[in-house]
């Protein structure tokens, strides 16, 4: 493992996307343990792109359009469901004694893996990203496991940092209603966004 892999890992981990921004939604509606249910489900979620980098199915994917095409379609029509249902959420932020009980962990990762398994980039990326840090003097497929998982790590740690730093700023936030109107639109266009990007992407 070289400093440019983690280097590199980290940008891509760090950068905001469809998992990073539904961990923060978590984290702001219903704290840091529900966030760290999110951070784990979209650490999960790079498990099947990482086992078909390993095992070769990216290749199927980069070269049928028609396999592509349609889990790239799946994929955004997930990522618009996350908006309609963001924008159309009226419940309210509460903190303290009187909160309502989050979603279970289980509803919560679901959703999660769901929103990194629906991106056939991810998969592709793991395709291309992987064997550049692979010795080719050393079996192929133990070093891109053990990368992988160092990928999968960092993804949980930064995560779940996000995650905590929108369930710190939780109680500032639900005092405001126009700003919680306002985050859950911002979180509802952001993912009509990602969906668009992810709609025009050919490869």
């Amino acid at each position: 493992m070289t400093l440019a892999f983690l280097l590199t890992s980290l940008v891509v981990v760090a950068t905001p996307g469809a998992g990073a921004l539904y961990t923060v939604s978590v984290g702001l509606a219903h704290g840091t343990r529900a966030s760290v249910f999110a951070a784990t489900g979209c650490t999960a979620g790079i498990a099947p792109s990482m086992l078909a980098a390993v095992t070769g199915l990216a290749a199927v994917l980069h070269s049928s359009a028609v396999a592509f095409q349609a889990v790239k379609w799946a994929g955004v029509a997930y990522l618009l469901f996350l908006a309609w249902v963001t924008w159309r959420d009226r419940s309210e932020l509460t903190a303290g004694p009187t909160a309502s009980a989050p979603p279970g962990a289980w509803r919560i990762m679901r959703t999660a893996v769901a929103v990194n398994t629906l991106n056939p980039k991810l998969t592709i990326f793991f395709f291309a990203f992987l064997p550049q840090f692979v010795d080719p003097a050393r079996p192929a497929v133990g070093q891109m496991l053990w990368l992988s998982a160092v990928f999968m790590a960092m993804t949980f740690v930064v995560f779940a940092g996000y995650g905590a730093f929108a369930a710190g700023v939780r109680t500032t936030v639900i005092r405001r209603p126009r700003v919680v109107t306002a985050m859950r639109r911002t979180f509802a266009a952001t993912y009509v966004a990602l969906a668009a990007r992810m709609a025009v992407t050919t490869r």
